[in-house]
């Protein structure tokens, strides 16, 4: 018997800020970039685009186009994101 699949959103499951914010720690914990761009734009996706499009003052089509191609993701953006969100970054040692 086949197995079934279903679609799955990862950003779906982050239905709280302390979801969004372990899920992003535990990103940033990898240190690939990448994986934390990627990471970002579900997070994004959780919080709502639209909302955080007004909230960082970038179009939708930009802030879209930032999360979801890693290599155009800016740390400007990655920082407003980030404030829209409720979180920001901080230093520790490694």
């Amino acid at each position: 018997m086949a197995e079934k699949f279903f679609p799955f959103d990862p950003a779906e499951a982050l239905d709280s800020r302390e979801a969004i914010e372990f899920f992003l720690a535990d990103a940033f914990e990898t240190g690939d970039a990448e994986f934390i761009a990627v990471a970002l734009g579900v997070a994004a996706r959780a919080e709502g685009l639209d909302k955080l499009a007004a909230q960082t003052g970038l179009s939708l089509e930009a802030l879209n186009t930032a999360l979801s191609e890693p290599a155009n993701l800016t740390v400007k953006t990655m920082i407003s994101v980030m404030k829209a969100i409720g979180l920001g970054l901080a230093v520790s040692p490694a």
